[in-house]
């Protein structure tokens, strides 16, 4: 069991607590998270890009000239892929970029993920998250006294709109919650900051 620090949102030591090695204790597999964090990309897609071929542009239905005689190469159509303003040879079509990984796999780049982010020391812990208004100034500060630089993932234990409006306009701020958490977004932000109820349950869910 790793120890950590406990803080509230005024930045000071209140307890510590444990953390389970089996989900934030391990080492991280890179190929696996490299696997997972391309996968989420790709089912972000949309895949809604389409271009026309030489059949679906409006146009082109005579021969521009006779086969023979006119000095020019033989062309059927000026709607074929070399004109100008003609179709699209291989282009592309709309397609379902989304694919899945197996479960052991998601569960490895996740716990890798939590790992990675001990091992730096950029997981915070905090007590609670506790705001009586929606207030940006009152998130800007609790980040201040914690002396987070940079983008911040603060995860909670259950929806709280008072906090996720108060940080939705602070920039390379975002919120989430357990069951929503993604290798992608773990990584990309520089600090992990995780209310303590959480940590609980993200315990629970991958143990």
């Amino acid at each position: 069991m790793s120890k950590v620090s406990v803080f509230d949102m005024n930045g000071k030591q209140v307890a510590e607590t444990e953390l389970s090695d089996a989900i934030f204790g391990i080492k991280p597999n890179e190929a696996v998270m490299h696997a997972m964090v391309v996968n989420y990309l790709a089912n972000q897609r949309q895949g809604t890009q389409s271009t026309l071929t030489r059949t679906e542009v409006r146009g082109g239905g005579r021969k521009p000239w006779r086969q023979k005689g006119t000095g020019h190469a033989r062309q059927g159509s000026i709607r074929a892929p070399q004109w100008t303003h003609g179709g699209v040879a291989i282009g592309p079509k709309p397609r379902d970029y989304r694919y899945s990984l197996n479960k052991k796999v998601r569960r490895l780049a996740m716990k890798s993920a939590l790992s990675s982010k001990l091992q730096e020391q950029n997981i915070i812990v905090l007590d609670s998250i506790k705001m009586n208004e929606f207030k940006t100034k009152t998130v800007v500060n609790m980040l201040n006294a914690l002396k987070v630089e940079g983008k911040a993932l603060i995860v909670m234990p259950e929806v709280n709109q008072m906090i996720i409006k108060s940080a939705a306009n602070i920039p390379g701020i975002k919120t989430a919650l357990v069951n929503t958490l993604n290798v992608y977004d773990i990584l990309n932000y520089d600090k992990f900051i995780v209310v303590q109820d959480a940590v609980a349950k993200i315990e629970e869910v991958y143990a």
